[in-house]
């Protein structure tokens, strides 16, 4: 599930979507036969392969086997529950062992079922369809939970849940990350001059745009707060970082929304402040998500100090916690 999708209204009418990873070719060919007429199969003959496929087509569940040479299926569950875009996908662990101790460690590791070696197609499609409810279910409910009621985009728990979680990514991999603030600018003014009606409808049409605009499966758009925006950026640099806020807000100015009370554009225009990691650890002292959330305010407030309709960033220093 892309972390920036809309809320939907009813379960998505298609096909489900189902990872079934084997070494065996013949395992995988007999599940096929299982499924293949109303289901849509995926496969793969091994973990990495595995947390490939699942990362980027987001099955709805995955049918993975216990032992496989290199990476086994513990390990392949272990590093998809550890993953923001791949945790809430059940795995149905499908295993020649059925000794309490094997299903017990599955089940510690997050799997939902186990499925006994040969499978019995009736039985496993039984299961599946449970687990396949289960989880439309379960993805309503977190859609509505963490979605903002008014712009459709993610709201501010979700954007510090996510903070949070990438924070620990960037801190064990030494990656980079970004954070970018985004304000509409004079939107008081907005609201007194078109009233709060239009004002809704303006925050509408600007979210819509940044969802859109954020790509990435891992990337995250979300309403912070008022008239005020939130961007989450895995992987990426302050260069680039600046260089995608500085796209968002030319994007969001040829939306053409007219503006006559702003004194920085005829049409409405945003600022946005931009903090980022190095990718080389700086920054990654404990409590320093949050410092780099209160480095972008800060790089937003100075962009606003600046005129406005413009981007501002800094790379957050690990030393003394703070924008160089």
């Amino acid at each position: 599930m892309n972390l920036n999708d809309p809320p939907p209204l009813e379960i998505e009418q298609r096909l489900p979507r189902l990872l079934v990873v084997d070494d065996q070719p013949a395992n995988i060919q007999a599940v096929y036969q299982t499924f293949s007429a109303d289901h849509q199969v995926l496969m793969a003959t091994g973990g990495e392969q595995a947390l490939k496929v699942a990362a980027t087509k987001q099955p709805d569940l995955i049918l993975l086997d216990v032992v496989m040479p290199g990476m086994d299926g513990h390990e392949v569950c272990r590093r998809l529950k550890a993953e923001p875009a791949t945790r809430d996908i059940p795995v149905i662990f499908v295993t020649a062992h059925s000794d309490e101790a094997a299903e017990t460690q599955g089940l510690a590791l997050g799997a939902v079922d186990f499925i006994s070696k040969p499978i019995n197609p009736a039985i496993v499609r039984a299961r599946v369809k449970t687990h396949l409810t289960l989880k439309a279910q379960a993805d309503l409910l977190r859609q509505w939970v963490y979605v903002d009621g008014l712009t459709g985009v993610r709201n501010r728990r979700s954007f510090d849940e996510q903070l949070a979680s990438e924070w620990g990514r960037a801190v064990r991999e030494g990656s980079a990350l970004s954070v970018l603030m985004l304000d509409v600018d004079f939107f008081k003014r907005y609201n007194d001059h078109y009233g709060h009606q239009a004002g809704d409808a303006c925050l509408h049409a600007v979210a819509g745009y940044l969802r859109s605009a954020v790509k990435r499966p891992g990337d995250l758009v979300a309403r912070y707060g008022g008239e005020e925006f939130a961007c989450l950026l895995p992987g990426t640099t302050l260069e680039g970082a600046l260089t995608f806020a500085r796209q968002l807000g030319a994007g969001v100015e040829a939306l053409g929304l007219a503006h006559a009370a702003s004194t920085v554009s005829p049409v409405v225009t945003v600022s946005v402040g931009v903090s980022a990691t190095d990718g080389n650890g700086n920054g990654n002292e404990p409590g320093s998500a949050e410092a780099l959330l209160r480095a972008a305010d800060s790089q937003l407030y100075r962009a606003k100090d600046q005129g406005r309709n413009r981007s501002c960033g800094a790379v957050l220093l690990a030393a003394a916690g703070m924008p160089a």
